[in-house]
Parts: C-alpha cells; sequence; structure tokens
C-alpha cells in the first residue's frame, strides 16, 4: 500500500495558471475547502476532511468539487496516523477538467420539482413510499459526474427521492467500477440507481434489489416478521426470501 510520502503532490506551484483559474473560480463552500486545501498542501486524505474540517462524510465532499468541474485522482494510501487504508486526493491532469460543469449543477426550481411530482408521484423512486413533498430531494438518475446536467433540464433525466435513499445511492456509485474509471453513461443507465423501473445491473454488479417499507398499521406486521425471523437465527430479508420460496 502507498504512503502519503510516495505520492505526486499537486500544490498551487506546481499547477498551470489555467488550472489555477478554473480552481479559484469554484464558489461552493464545501469544495472550496478541498480545493483551498490542496492548492496549500499539495493533496488532502479523508483523515483531513473528517479531523480538521468536520465532515462525516468525506467522499461527499470530494463529489462536490467533481461536480464542479475539477477532476481529483483518488490515491489509496496507509493513515500516517492509523495505519489504516485510506483515501487522498491530487489534482488530475487539466486534460480531464469538465469545462461545461465549471460552477456546478444547475438550481432546480420548485416548478421544476412539481413537475417531477405531477409526472412520478410523490414517492421515492426505489421504495415507492408515498412521501410529504418537502422530504423528496431531486436527483440525476446518471451521476452528475458522469452526465452533467444536460442543455436542458428533462424530467426524464431526474428521480425524486428521500436522504435515506440518496445516501444509499451515493455510497454505491462512489463505489463502481463505472464511476471511478470507465465513465459510461450507458452503463449507468441500465443500473438500478438510474433505472429502477427495469435495470440489467447493480453498480455493475449482478444483484437485483427490492427496498420495502412498512407505514402506520403495517408496522405491526414488520415487527412480527422481525421477531420470527430472530427466532429462526437469520435475518429479516433472508427470512423473506423464505417466505417468497414457499
Amino acid at each position: 500500500m502507498a504512503e502519503l510520502k510516495d505520492l505526486r503532490l499537486t500544490p498551487a506551484a506546481s499547477l498551470s495558471p489555467e488550472f489555477l483559474s478554473l480552481c479559484k473560480s469554484v464558489n461552493a463552500k464545501r469544495a472550496r475547502t478541498v480545493i483551498d486545501h490542496i492548492l496549500k498542501h499539495g493533496v488532502i486524505t479523508n483523515e483531513d476532511l473528517s479531523e480538521q474540517y468536520g465532515y462525516d462524510h468525506p467522499p461527499r465532499a470530494i463529489r462536490d468539487v467533481r461536480e464542479n468541474g475539477i477532476p481529483l485522482v483518488t490515491h489509496k494510501i496507509k493513515s500516517p496516523k492509523t495505519g489504516r487504508k485510506i483515501g487522498a486526493y491530487t489534482f488530475d491532469d487539466l486534460a480531464n477538467v469538465k469545462r461545461g460543469r465549471i460552477g456546478g449543477r444547475k438550481a432546480f426550481s420548485k416548478q421544476f420539482k412539481q413537475l417531477l411530482i405531477d409526472t412520478y408521484g410523490a414517492r421515492d423512486a426505489f421504495t415507492n413510499e408515498a412521501l410529504d413533498e418537502r422530504y423528496l430531494q431531486i436527483d440525476h438518475r446518471i451521476p452528475y459526474e458522469i452526465s452533467g446536467d444536460g442543455e436542458e433540464l428533462a424530467s426524464r433525466d431526474f428521480m425524486l427521492i428521500d436522504a435515506s435513499s440518496q445516501r444509499t445511492k451515493s455510497w454505491s456509485c462512489e463505489h463502481c467500477r463505472n464511476f471511478l474509471e470507465l465513465h459510461d453513461a450507458s452503463i449507468c443507465k441500465k443500473c438500478f440507481w438510474a433505472s429502477p423501473e427495469a435495470y440489467d445491473h447493480v453498480a455493475m454488479e449482478q444483484k437485483r434489489r427490492l427496498d420495502i417499507v412498512w407505514a402506520g398499521k403495517e408496522v405491526s406486521e414488520y415487527e412480527s416478521a422481525r421477531k420470527l425471523s430472530a427466532k429462526l437465527g437469520v435475518s429479516l430479508s433472508a427470512y423473506v426470501k423464505q417466505l417468497l420460496r414457499k
């Protein structure tokens, strides 16, 4: 495993004036924090983001930078403090700058959210749970880092999900080979996280997902199933699969 001292650092002094200009054009606070740290130190680690800046989910801050069009290289290194494997990030080549994305995502209007609600209903796209509109977030079907926003906002390119689903999708996408290396939108289109209605894979793995929510009076049914699965010594998902096989 590489160590911090083995990395090719990318501080401000090593960057071209054009790259520096692009970095300085980013105004989003979280992305700005990451950019400024790398400009000063040449690298930033997950430990830096967590301990110095208090970010509980460091990859989200890294994603903010990439969503603003600035390319980063991800390294896996041994922590100088704990010896554990952690992520470290440096700037990538200028040729990989996502020029159409400098400045970040477009802001979504209330009218656009209403269009999505009219199209899909006030439901989480993955669980199909009906939710109060205020709990629903607009999410790109294909990650912004891969497809951007496009020339025009179209309802077919977005979905409505709640915060829990958004975190689960983000984690899965951030660990997918297509997200990390290939950047092929056609692969994303066939993924559960982009098309839960009809898909071929989940983050490039042969899997199928079924997200079920028990609500209101159904909660008692959930508790009964949970207790039965515990008595059998199996997980609730394994118990549900057993029932479906009968």
